[in-house]
């Protein structure tokens, strides 16, 4: 059993500083490839789905992994996994920064994600156990929540600014220098923490949830494209099915399992992990449409599609910090209901009026969507910490980053999905006799093959297909505005069975 007095021996704000600059590179790569994709089509020749994979094997990879490391986690100490998981992080970003291939870079993501999924559970479960009053912890953890996000939302902006000065390697090379001081850091700011020898680290149940969501993500992709191939979708479900059943089979049979689902019958925690999922889905996938589509459509360069989507950061981090602050007095189910409404305002003004209009009306629902996003994270970070039990918090910490990397991968698979469905079917039901065949695949094929055309027959071109691509955007949008009064519902369910709960 961990004892509190040594685990708060050291300042434990100046650990939360530590913690908050190891998730700095780790948040910030979960979205800066948003805005490099099309320069990575252009100089390694990525396709559609070499660019969805770029992105979604890095969220994937990790929220495989995580069960198992924050299991591993609790056994050897949560401050040498953080050390052994920035190392890592360190050298897979060195490789990935000049990796000559897409299909070498998308391995690199992968390795890149071994390292994040040691991280992850390691800085959560830290801050839960260095910070011993109930409100501290709740502001601690709230901050770490709002770092969190404000890191994914930061990821445009600092692609962005690289891209404009710098090669496309650049986005991963900057991870170095961060990941370097924060090892050094780790080993004179955070305190030792005990480890948990009886705790049992499986890493093949690791593998099998890992395949197991692979899988299944490759059939909800492959059902969502215009020209689906269905026997290739029955195939990836089939196996994500099979070891999804290896994975709980298991779990069943090893003595102390990675993920303890008796957890989930609290209904805090069980809320917190909704919260967790599904805004995520809706806030990543909306960076990802909304940054191609700011570029290919708009014509934004990379640094000013990251500029114009700084609002979502900005508010998203100033959120997390302010909830963590309030939580505990406000009510955690309070904060839960305020912050999924006013998630709801946002993607439903951005989805019907902020879209395309103004820029000040534009920036500022895109802001009120960041700072909703926020408070959110926050509370579903603290709800689900602080409903588990010390010896399980470094399982608690790796559901928790499970639930936001499964929802960002889904919501870029899936809103990214029915944009390119959207637009592969309207573009093949439009009768243009210039329209070449590889344009119903990609709007950066068109903007190619309009180059190759006689003008007027390339302006016609580019034309029809910005507005199937808009179609598809706005699609993605209203999907983003339904899943969040969905996640709305949920809570306010959860909210009505703990009557007398705050």
């Amino acid at each position: 059993m961990n004892n509190p007095t040594s685990l708060n021996a050291a300042n434990p704000w100046t650990g939360l500083a530590v913690i908050s600059l190891a998730l700095l590179p780790i948040g910030i790569d979960m979205t800066v490839l948003n805005v490099a994709l099309p320069r990575l089509t252009t100089e390694l020749g990525a396709t559609n789905a070499d660019k969805l994979w770029m992105v979604n094997t890095y969220s994937l990879v990790m929220a495989g992994l995580l069960p198992g490391f924050g299991a591993l986690s609790d056994r050897i100490g949560h401050r040498t996994l953080l050390l052994i998981g920035l190392a890592l992080f360190s050298i897979a970003s060195l490789a990935a920064a000049f990796a000559p291939t897409t299909n070498l870079l998308i391995m690199l993501r992968g390795a890149l994600a071994i390292g994040a999924a040691m991280i992850l559970p390691a800085t959560i479960s830290i801050v839960r156990l260095i910070f011993a009053e109930d409100n501290q912890r709740a502001t601690a953890i709230g901050i770490w929540g709002g770092v969190w996000s404000g890191c994914a939302a930061l990821g445009p902006i600092v692609g962005g600014l690289l891209l404009n000065h710098f090669w496309w390697g650049s986005v991963f090379l900057i991870n170095l220098p961060i990941a370097l001081l924060t090892m050094v850091l780790t080993l004179t700011k955070i305190p030792h923490l005990p480890a948990n020898k009886d705790r049992h680290w499986d890493l093949l149940t690791s593998l099998y949830l890992m395949i197991s969501l692979i899988g299944l993500l490759f059939a909800i992709k492959g059902a969502l494209k215009a020209e689906a191939i269905w026997n290739h979708v029955a195939v990836a479900f089939a196996l994500g099915c099979l070891f999804g059943f290896l994975f709980l089979r298991r779990q069943a049979r090893v003595p102390s399992p990675l993920v303890d689902f008796t957890l989930f019958r609290n209904a805090r925690f069980s809320a917190g992990a909704c919260i967790a999922v599904l805004a995520t889905f809706a806030l990543m996938g909306m960076q990802y449409v909304v940054s191609q589509e700011l570029q290919l459509v708009r014509g934004f360069s990379p640094l000013n599609a990251g500029i114009y989507l700084l609002p979502i950061a900005i508010a998203s981090f100033f959120s997390g910090l302010g909830a963590g602050r309030v939580m505990m007095s406000f009510g955690i189910e309070r904060m839960m209901i305020a912050t999924c409404a006013l998630g709801v305002s946002g993607t439903v003004l951005y989805c019907f009026g902020g879209h395309m209009s103004l820029p000040w009306l534009e920036l500022t629902t895109l802001a009120l969507i960041g700072f909703a996003a926020g408070g959110a994270m926050a509370t579903a970070s603290t709800a689900i910490m602080i409903s588990a039990p010390n010896d399980k918090a470094g399982m608690a910490g790796a559901i928790e980053s499970i639930a936001y990397e499964l929802g960002g991968t889904l919501g870029v698979a899936v809103m990214g999905s029915v944009v390119g469905h959207i637009y592969s079917s309207t573009l093949s039901a439009t009768a243009l006799p210039v329209l070449p065949r590889a344009a119903q695949k990609s709007m950066e094929e068109v903007i190619g093959a309009a180059a190759h055309l006689p003008p007027d027959a390339g302006r016609v071109l580019i034309t029809t297909a910005k507005a199937a691509y808009l179609n598809g955007v706005n699609a993605s949008l209203a999907l983003a505005a339904v899943v969040m009064a969905v996640l709305l519902l949920i809570v306010a369910i959860v909210k009505g069975n703990r009557k007398g709960v705050v």
